[in-house]
């Protein structure tokens, strides 16, 4: 079936899944003489679309690919019923006899259902298609419990799409951890810590018996071998797949024992006229379920196809994979599970606080990688895969911290960065200079790297950098693929232009419909700008997770409430009206380090009643979950202290009431201290201010957390005014010219003359921008308002603080509580199971 033979020759393609779509794709961009004329028959009534990002469908995703050239005929609603391996055809559902001369099948798999009484009761279903989810959430319009058979990659994404329909939702896993072909046993307790802290219950490790039925007729209870009995008015099953082989079967193909359609390395079956690919088909005794090695036999095929002379073979493929599930980075690369036996020792690193594990394989002499897992914190997942197979470019220990982060540059050429589509880094590099690429967007067009899945983006970018940076070529700052611009820059572009929504900017300066990335960050430039209340219109699907709630997501599923306490300074009535919402929401109270008291535990659905008595009693946000100014510590300073020679709590009041609501890059945070003693220690804040006997001295630019770093001292003896209009140009060029979610800290350092040059351009004026800095502080100060106020006086607004949309007034009763030193505290994972 070689491009030497006669033209015109006609390909049927059985199925129109991703494997299948990359296979017409691959030809389309090959066959430049159009030796075949492509049929492909797809029983779905849509076209091929991502499977990978299927859950997304229900927050309303676009998934499809884009459509095939008219040259393809694609045929929907229809699918192969039999095929006629002597006369070469193929017939349909439709009645049709289709002829071939090569026929690929790749129809992919069918989930797999359990063989249990009560599998085909109301209620029941499976989670594979679009059409599936559309069934799935239909039918839980009116229901408050779910449960998932499967704890894999797949049963952990139906659960989440369960749980975001608005019921309380369960995970059933015969094996004894989740994600058991990805996760090691460790791995797999973090992840189920992460899961069940967010009021999804997990059962591992006890198979399921039978699904059994409520009074009228559909199901109502899951129940297990050993008897315990789970409420679920809604089962999806997603325990694993079976691949579609009743094709092969049907005319006399191999197939293997536990199914799949036999095929060599080159993916071609025992009839040399007919391929598969993808779930369906059985090569090298072994058939694969991710994306990656689908679309690399769709490749070899495409080869095949075009040239009798092709050496394209699928050797295996690389199976990590980097994922978020319900807010948790999770990773596996290599062979996460090889050990002793295999020459092979682990090394790992457990923070159950903060949720993290991190296990790295290595060989026995501690110089090769062989894999790993990563649970809660997966930043390096894309440097180490790079290194699998490969020498540790130093220690275990620092491979695992991210201490030797490749630049991209160094990285081997036959490196696999994009798995999915088996891009190497050389290849990026070659395209790269061939085609003279200088952005992300045009290396992904290019060479298909990230395309799919994603995670091996910024490692693309990492070699982008690193070829341009060698080529004497500008590196790009744009903050992501959909603007070619850098944070200050649309800053600027939003400033000028007068934008005020995101889809505005989008349509006018950018590219498709924005990221995780790019959304935030203009989320918070509107917010700088004054732009209307964060939860109103479109911004409110900009916002990150926290500013969605107004709130501070805790690790049990509540929230905390934060009210603003200026300089820590509280009369004995308001601390009175704390003491009592605490009381009568049974919340946990703590004085917190910013001077202010934080009240934990409270439900999505409590947070306006609480917010009320609040409100009404003249707090107002203390913006905890925000991006903005969060306290202005203090000391007593010289109303009651005998060091204190000025008053440092109302000048930490002035300043706290001055910038309220600031939204900018990253939090800030503020201090004020009476006298050289620095009781407030304002030397480790973003601005801080020690009183002299002649004034005030700025310090700008410190931080704590990971990276501590001292302020640096900015100017000595300010008057009043002085202090206070430093501090508005530092925070509105800080605003204006920062890059996402970065510290002032970092800023500095990355400005060009540090410290002297931020001298020269709001003191000295260099740039000619200081009138316009301090208009723009002033309209911040003119146009505050408090966001829970304004939310309280809203409906629509008050519309979102529901633990479950199809129940507003139900409160989550996975939520629960134990008392300890006289307070409550989240209930240990091991109780609530």
């Amino acid at each position: 079936m070689g491009a030497d033979s006669k033209p015109d020759r006609r390909l049927v393609v059985a199925g129109h899944g991703p494997a299948a779509h990359r296979l017409v794709e691959a030809l389309r961009e090959r066959d430049t003489e159009a030796t075949w004329t492509i049929t492909v028959i797809g029983e779905e009534t849509r076209t091929a679309y991502d499977r990978v990002a299927l859950t997304t469908h229900l927050e309303g995703a676009e998934l499809a690919y884009p459509a095939h050239g008219g040259e393809v005929a694609v045929h929907t609603g229809e699918r192969v019923t039999a095929i006629d391996r002597a006369a070469r055809t193929v017939t349909t559902s439709a009645g049709r006899a289709v002829p071939y001369d090569a026929l690929v099948l790749a129809t992919g798999s069918s989930p797999f259902v359990p063989p249990v009484e009560g599998r085909d009761l109301p209620g029941v279903f499976v989670y594979r298609t679009i059409d599936d989810l559309d069934a799935i959430r239909e039918y839980a319009r009116d229901k408050a419990t779910g449960a998932v058979v499967g704890g894999g990659l797949l049963g952990l994404e139906a659960a989440r799409a369960i749980q975001g329909l608005g019921l309380r939702s369960g995970v059933v896993e015969v094996a004894p951890w989740l994600m058991p072909r990805q996760l090691d046993e460790g791995g797999g307790a973090m992840l189920r810590r992460h899961i069940e802290a967010l009021g999804m219950a997990v059962h591992a490790g006890t198979p399921m018996r039978a699904l059994e039925a409520g009074e009228d007729g559909s199901v109502r209870r899951v129940v297990l071998a050993d008897g315990e009995a789970i409420d679920a008015e809604v089962v999806v099953f997603s325990a694993g797949i079976r691949p579609r082989d009743e094709l092969a079967r049907g005319c006399g193909l191999p197939v293997g024992e536990r199914g799949g359609i036999v095929v060599d390395a080159g993916c071609r079956t025992e009839d040399p006229a007919i391929w598969a690919i993808g779930e369906c088909a059985l090569v090298g005794g072994a058939v694969y379920g991710l994306v990656g090695p689908c679309f690399s036999m769709a490749e070899v095929v495409a080869d095949r196809l075009l040239s009798e002379t092709s050496t394209a073979v699928f050797d295996g493929a690389d199976m990590s994979t980097k994922l978020k599930l319900m807010g948790v980075d999770v990773a596996s690369f290599g062979d996460p599970f090889a050990g002793p036996d295999q020459g092979a020792l682990g090394v790992t690193y457990t923070d159950p606080v903060a949720g993290i594990y991190k296990r790295l394989v290595v060989s026995d002499d501690a110089q090769t990688l062989l894999g790993g897992v990563l649970v809660g914190d997966a930043e390096s997942y894309a440097t180490l895969r790079a290194y699998v197979g490969g020498s540790l470019p130093g220690a275990p220990e620092q491979m695992l911290f991210g201490g030797t982060e490749t630049a991209g540059g160094d990285l081997p050429g036959a490196t696999v960065i994009c798995s999915c589509n088996n891009v190497t880094a050389e290849g990026i590099r070659c395209a790269i200079a061939e085609h003279s690429l200088t952005g992300v967007p045009a290396v992904k067009d290019c060479t298909r790297a990230g395309t799919s899945c994603g995670s091996c983006v910024p490692l693309v970018k990492k070699i982008l950098d690193a070829e341009l940076t060698a080529a004497g070529i500008e590196v790009s700052k744009a903050i992501c693929e959909h603007f070619d611009y850098s944070r200050a820059e649309l800053f600027d572009i939003v400033r000028a232009g007068q934008v005020t929504s995101f889809t505005q900017l989008v349509e006018e300066h950018g590219t498709g419909r924005g990221c995780d990335i790019c959304k935030p960050a203009v989320a918070s430039i509107l917010a700088s700008l004054g732009n209307g209340h964060i939860l109103e219109g479109e911004q409110a699907a900009l916002q990150d997770t926290n500013d969605h709630f107004l709130a501070n997501l805790q690790k049990n599923g509540t929230y905390s409430v934060v009210p603003r306490v200026p300089g820590g300074e509280i009369t004995p009535e308001k601390l009175i009206v704390i003491g009592e919402v605490a009381r009568d929401f049974g919340l946990y109270t703590k004085i917190t380090g910013g001077q202010r008291i934080d009240l934990f535990g409270a439900r999505v659905e409590q947070l306006p009643e609480i917010w009320r008595r609040l409100v009404d009693a003249g707090f107002e946000s203390g913006h905890a979950y925000g991006k903005a100014l969060r306290t202005v510590k203090s000391c007593v300073g010289s109303t009651w202290c005998r060091y204190g020679v000025q008053d440092s709590a109302a000048m930490a009041i002035r300043l706290e009431l001055r910038y309220r609501g600031l939204r900018a890059p990253h939090k800030l945070k503020s201090a004020v201290s009476g006298c050289a003693r620095e009781c407030a220690e304002a030397q480790s804040k973003d601005f801080g201010v020690i009183a002299t006997e002649n004034g005030w001295n700025l310090y700008l630019a410190g931080n704590g957390g990971m990276r501590p770093r001292h302020a640096d001292l900015f100017a000595t003896d300010l008057s009043d005014g002085e202090l206070i209009t430093y501090i508005d140009r530092f925070l509105m060029f800080y605003i204006r010219t920062a890059d996402r979610l970065q510290r002032t800290a970092s800023w500095l350092e990355s400005l060009d003359g540090g410290l002297d040059y931020l001298r020269e351009v709001i003191v000295d004026d260099r740039l000619g921008i200081c009138a316009d800095l301090d208009a723009a502080m002033e309209r911040h100060v003119a146009a505050y308002s408090d966001e829970w106020r304004d939310t309280l006086d809203d409906p629509d607004r008050l519309g979102r603080f529901v633990s479950f949309v199809n129940a507003p007034q139900t409160p989550d009763p996975s939520i629960a509580f134990e008392v300890e030193r006289d307070q409550i505290k989240p209930l240990p994972l091991e109780v609530k199971r």
